[in-house]
C-alpha cells in the first residue's frame, strides 16, 4: 500500500479565502450526515480482528503510557473477548496513517489531528475524557521561562516560538489563528516558528531555557507538574485560550458494527477508581469517559481550520 500523505496545507500569510464544508475522503460514505464515515453496509467489508491494536495519542512517553493503560486494555480484552495490543506511535502523522491503512482499530487522536484522522482515516470518534462532574477540556498557553525578557506575548516578536506539530491544535493551529487576529502576528515574518514535536519536548524546552517560548496544552502541562518533571518556578504563563476539547477516542470505521458497541461498552464500563489511568489523568482533573460527537464537540476545532486555511489532503 502507498504511504500516506498527510498534508495540512496552512495559508498564514495570505488572505483568508473562504473554505470548503469538511468532507471526508472519497473512500469513506456519510450518508447520514454526522460527518464521520459510515461503517460499511457490506458484512464482507466489515473487519473483525482477533487482536485488537490501541494507540494513544503521541503527546508524552509511550513507554510511560504502556503502564498507565494496562488496566484499562485488560479490561477491553474482557468485554470484547479479544486480544488487545498497545500500540506505541511517535507522531500523529504515523498513527492516522496506521488506522487507514487497517493497522490501529482504536485510538485517542489528540485534539487537533481529529479532523485529519476522520477526513482521512476513517476514525469514528465516541469519548473523550471528563472530570467528575462532566466538564472537559483543556487550555492553549503560550509559555516563556523567569527572567527570559518575554513580559508579554508582544515581546515574543523577532524571537523564536515553539510549536509542537502542524496537526496540533494548541500546538500550532490555535496559536496561529490567535497570533494573527489578535496581535497581527505572522509566522516566518513576526517570530521565527520552530517545531518540537511533542507538546513535553516544547515544555521541556522552555523549562531548559532552550526555547524562549511556546505554545503548548496546559493539560500535558499540568501532568508534567504534577510528576515533577517541571516546577513552577520553571514556567511563566503569557496567554491562556477559551477551553477546547480533549483527545478524542475512537474506533476504525469498517469494524463489525457489534464489535464497535463492545468497545463502546468498554469505555463506558470502566472503572477508574484505583487504577493506573485515574492516577494519571486526575493530575489534569479527569476521571471518566463522557460520549461525544465529532460534528457538534468539534465544531470549533473545524472552524480554527478555517480560519488557518487548512485543506485535508489524503492521498
Amino acid at each position: 500500500m502507498n504511504k500516506l500523505k498527510l498534508l495540512a496545507c496552512i495559508s498564514l500569510l495570505l488572505p483568508m479565502a473562504a473554505t470548503a464544508e469538511f468532507k471526508l475522503d472519497d473512500r469513506y460514505q456519510d450518508k447520514d450526515g454526522d460527518l464521520i464515515a459510515d461503517i460499511p453496509a457490506d458484512a464482507s467489508q466489515q473487519a473483525n480482528p482477533s487482536t485488537l491494536i490501541f494507540a494513544y495519542t503521541p503527546v508524552e512517553d509511550p513507554a510511560v503510557y504502556r503502564e498507565v493503560w494496562s488496566e484499562f486494555l485488560d479490561h477491553l480484552a474482557e468485554t470484547t473477548g479479544k486480544k488487545v495490543q498497545f500500540f506505541p506511535v511517535q507522531s500523529n502523522a504515523a498513527q492516522i496513517e496506521a488506522m487507514r491503512a487497517g493497522r490501529l482499530h482504536i485510538a485517542g487522536f489528540n485534539t487537533g489531528s481529529n479532523p485529519l484522522a476522520v477526513a482521512c482515516a476513517g476514525l469514528r470518534p465516541f469519548t473523550m475524557m471528563a472530570a467528575e462532574d462532566g466538564s472537559f477540556g483543556y487550555e492553549m498557553e503560550i509559555i516563556t521561562y523567569p527572567d527570559s525578557g518575554i513580559e508579554d506575548v508582544e515581546d515574543i516578536r523577532g524571537k523564536e516560538l515553539a510549536f509542537t506539530s502542524q496537526t496540533s491544535n494548541s500546538g500550532f493551529k490555535a496559536p496561529s489563528a490567535i497570533l494573527k487576529a489578535d496581535y497581527n502576528m505572522v509566522a516566518g515574518e513576526d517570530f521565527e516558528p520552530v517545531f518540537s514535536g511533542k507538546h513535553d519536548n516544547s515544555i521541556l524546552g522552555v523549562a531548559n531555557q532552550d526555547y524562549p517560548a511556546a505554545a503548548i496544552a496546559n493539560s500535558v502541562l499540568n501532568r508534567m507538574l504534577s510528576r515533577d518533571v517541571v516546577s513552577d518556578d520553571q514556567i511563566v504563563s503569557l496567554y491562556k485560550s477559551q477551553t477546547f476539547p480533549t483527545t478524542g477516542y475512537g474506533i476504525a470505521h469498517n469494524l463489525k458494527p457489534e464489535l464497535q458497541e463492545a468497545i463502546q461498552e468498554a469505555f463506558f464500563s470502566f472503572e477508574w477508581e484505583g487504577t493506573a489511568l485515574e492516577e494519571e489523568f486526575s493530575k489534569s482533573g479527569e476521571a471518566q469517559f463522557v460520549p461525544i460527537t465529532f460534528q457538534e464537540h468539534w465544531e470549533v476545532i473545524r472552524k480554527i481550520d478555517d480560519a488557518n486555511g487548512v485543506a485535508y489532503n489524503c492521498q
